[in-house]
């Protein structure tokens, strides 16, 4: 499958579309899910463009997951989090919605996953607060 470069992760990282930024570096970005399952639902994708984890490079795949890492222990140091939720869907088939690779970090437990994804937009200003929770704990 061709990666389609207007895809909205790939907007976001060119700088066209903003997003409430919780660590970035030279290999990934994270940031906080607009349409969270619940609080404290972030994202982390890679810079390279890849719309699976199939298609992705043993080097970006790894940059994720220490990505992935930080940011889940922010979230459990800044929210409290006892647990925390990993998703990761490859295809539209699986239940992907952006066509770009994305690693779900929610804190809680997958029985807080009531809410189905994508679905409802979230206050930005309740994000904001959140995210600088996380941030404060990176």
């Amino acid at each position: 499958m061709a990666y389609d470069t207007n895809n909205i992760f790939a907007k976001i990282l060119r700088g066209e579309i903003p997003c409430i930024k919780l660590f970035e570096d030279e290999h990934t970005l994270a940031f906080m899910d607009i349409m969270p399952q619940a609080e404290g639902h972030a994202l982390v994708i890679p810079k390279e463009p890849a719309t699976t984890l199939f298609e992705l490079s043993d080097a970006a795949a790894a940059a994720c997951m220490a990505t992935v890492r930080r940011i889940g222990n922010a979230q459990k140091k800044g929210l409290g989090a006892e647990g925390i939720v990993l998703m990761q869907l490859n295809g539209a088939a699986a239940g992907q919605t952006v066509p770009h690779f994305h690693i779900h970090v929610i804190p809680g437990s997958i029985a807080d996953l009531r809410k189905p994804h994508a679905m409802v937009m979230a206050d930005t200003d309740q994000l904001k607060a959140v995210a600088e929770r996380i941030i404060g704990a990176i």
